[in-house]
């Protein structure tokens, strides 16, 4: 199971093994197929953490929409993105923007993620990356990662309720009142998250 908070793991350690994954993710064009710029988002229906089902016009409803998908808070990447979120969302927020997370985590991780965190967020959960599988931002996790987690106290199966052999890499978009694309990052290297100043720019010039 997972700790209460992200995993305190040597990151150096990590760093060779992340590196061949992420070779392997990106010769084999992980995320090639994502939303882009200037095309519609799917649409959508998930539940959010506090179990009530949500639709994407619901979220537009709200303004301008940061949507972006973490792994949980048991990655130290994800935590400190969370974070940067809580400092910034006052500053979206003026700028007629709504951020809303998206983890798959299960029995209540996504809500104590986006509680402790940033609870000024929502978060929606991707109950099995079945949002996440179909905007084709998933991979499979193989043997020697899922053990390699494993022996960091990382279990993806209780985390997300499933065989944990699955996993989503970062992936934030800002769309538009009309469901269009208009700033999209997703990058197989899970350490590489987007810059809120640079999405809250992109939310500001939606404005005019």
């Amino acid at each position: 199971m997972k700790p209460e908070s992200a995993v305190e793991v040597d990151l150096n350690v990590w760093d060779e093994i992340s590196d061949r994954l992420i070779a392997q993710l990106r010769a084999r064009n992980i995320g090639a197929n994502a939303p882009k710029i200037n095309e519609p988002f799917p649409d959508f229906t998930l539940p959010n953490s506090k179990g009530e089902y949500v639709e994407l016009h619901d979220l537009l409803s709200e303004g301008s929409l940061v949507l972006s998908f973490m792994r949980g808070r048991w990655c130290p990447y994800c935590e400190k993105e969370l974070m940067s979120w809580h400092d910034a969302i006052p500053k979206l927020k003026a700028e007629g923007g709504h951020f809303v997370g998206v983890s798959a985590e299960v029995g209540g991780l996504a809500e104590s993620f986006r509680c402790d965190i940033a609870p000024e967020a929502d978060m929606l959960c991707d109950v099995d990356h079945g949002l996440a599988m179909a905007l084709g931002l998933t991979f499979p996790v193989d043997e020697e990662f899922h053990l390699r987690y494993l022996e960091a106290g990382i279990d993806l199966a209780a985390i997300f309720g499933n065989s944990g052999r699955i996993l989503p890499i970062a992936a934030t978009y800002v769309i538009d009142s009309q469901s269009i694309v208009r700033y999209a990052f997703d990058d197989p290297d899970f350490r590489i998250r987007a810059d809120p100043v640079e999405v809250i720019a992109v939310v500001q010039s939606l404005r005019g």
